[in-house]
């Protein structure tokens, strides 16, 4: 998806974890993860540049799809769906 699909797209769940140093915003996006529904979309807010390397490799071993990062005034915006149970 490109930058302008991502910022219209409305995601399930929202997680803001700016603030958060790592691993804080990979530790709320995998317990937000567990409440979502599978084909659902997490939104996850991360001013922790570091993020932008966490969450797409922990999508890809937990096999659940990163659709892309925007970055935004000061953080970004990752997105993420979830593709199975578990």
């Amino acid at each position: 998806m490109n930058d302008d699909e991502l910022k219209k797209l409305a995601a399930d769940k929202v997680v803001d974890a700016r603030g958060m140093a790592c691993p804080g915003p990979l530790l709320e996006a995998k317990k937000a993860m567990a409440g979502l529904a599978v084909g659902g979309i997490m939104e996850v807010l991360s001013s922790d540049e570091g993020t932008n390397n966490d969450i797409p490799m922990w999508t890809k071993k937990m096999q659940y799809e990163h659709l892309g990062t925007v970055e935004d005034a000061g953080f970004w915006r990752l997105f993420v769906k979830k593709t199975k149970q578990g």
